[in-house]
């Protein structure tokens, strides 16, 4: 039942969602262009340089996130940009600090991926009329996943992996062309993937964001970092008439209407509950410290968009923006391609830090006897 308030005064800011949509557009719209553009370097690589030569696309990089992840580790414990993905780490950098103010807001205004999912479940909402909702006993173990797979690969980089073999990694073969494997990977889909895909399309009709919700360990870290954000949703529970309408709006199925302040690494910043509430400064994007301020809808979307753009327009402007591969490079080990692998499995990675220990002991070793003979 709806509760009668005195005064009501109507909710007459306009709604945001056909910005965000417009927004998303545009970004899937430069992905695709970065994949245009990438086919043409692959064209190239693949006539072993015969072929008019493409450069190869920065953006591409934004597709690497482990490699990245790794590369913004390796910047942050001693300030070195790596050379082979540099554009991936201030794209990496720039989600973050995105999901630091405003919570997981890439995942609603600027990931191609999350745009997809959204327009699949929207499909599926026209063809059935309604999307299904997990029940709770199906529900919470399966947004156990996403953060078991982020946990396996930050325990893996961070704890498994030694400082010398983190950086060996990116300075190995596989790194330097681990976007051109990405591509072959996409390009010829074995029939295991093929099947993988399929039932996470399929899935993603009925249960909207599937993959976003239960799988996506890129969604899991920013859901995270989403409990550092001192920007919140808000609910003025004196004027809120309890009509659900914010509830009903939310992608999420965060219960928007019984809570004051949305606490949930399932907010996504998309504004839809704010859209939908009809009350005048019942629900809103609040900044709770160091004192509590009203963020506009509008601001929000700026801020968001402007905080991708100002950083990875640094590393432009900065020279850090394209990688150091030169193309002799990227055809020669394009030859090598099929040999090249990575270490897979806790096994693998202890051997690989074993193995790089080594190498920087007997090239440690290398050096110190050129010195002697230098001396002799």
């Amino acid at each position: 039942m709806i509760k009668q308030k005195e005064k009501i005064i109507r909710n007459l800011e306009k709604p945001i969602q056909k910005h965000r949509f417009i927004i998303q557009t545009l970004f899937a719209l430069l992905c695709i262009w970065i994949g245009v553009e990438f086919y043409f370097f692959i064209t190239y690589l693949q006539s072993g340089g015969a072929s008019t030569y493409f450069s190869r696309p920065p953006g591409v990089d934004g597709f690497l996130p482990i490699s990245s992840m790794m590369s913004f580790y390796v910047f942050i414990s001693s300030g070195q940009i790596h050379h082979a993905h540099p554009a991936g780490m201030f794209i990496f950098l720039s989600i973050v600090l995105m999901s630091f103010i405003f919570g997981k807001s890439f995942c609603s205004w600027l990931c191609p991926v999350g745009f997809l999912s959204e327009l699949i479940g929207d499909f599926g909402k026209k063809i059935f009329k309604k999307n299904l909702k997990l029940p709770k006993f199906l529900d919470y173990p399966l947004r156990s996943l996403k953060y078991l797979l982020l946990g396996f690969l930050l325990f893996s980089v961070f704890f498994l992996m030694t400082d010398i073999a983190v950086q060996a990694f990116l300075d190995s073969p596989y790194n330097l062309v681990s976007d051109v494997k990405m591509y072959y990977f996409f390009a010829d889909l074995s029939q295991t993937a093929l099947i993988i895909i399929s039932v996470l399309f399929f899935l993603s009709i009925f249960i909207r964001g599937f993959w976003c919700r239960y799988l996506c360990p890129y969604g899991a870290l920013l859901g995270a970092l989403n409990f550092l954000s001192p920007i919140k949703i808000e609910r003025n529970s004196g004027s809120c008439i309890d009509c659900s309408l914010c509830t009903k709006a939310c992608p999420s199925y965060i219960k928007v209407e019984k809570v004051k302040t949305v606490w949930s690494d399932e907010c996504t910043s998309c504004l839809s509950c704010v859209d939908a509430c009809p009350v005048a400064d019942t629900l809103q994007l609040n900044l709770l410290i160091p004192k509590k301020k009203k963020i506009s809808k509008k601001y929000a979307a700026i801020s968001v968009v402007s905080i991708f753009l100002v950083t990875t327009g640094f590393a432009m402007v900065t020279g850090n923006w394209d990688n150091k591969i030169t193309k002799e490079k990227y055809i020669e080990l394009h030859q090598q391609l099929n040999s090249l692998g990575h270490p897979t499995g806790t096994e693998a990675i202890k051997k690989f830090n074993e193995q790089t220990a080594e190498n920087k002991r007997m090239y440690k070793r290398f050096i110190e006897e050129e010195k002697k003979k230098n001396k002799n």
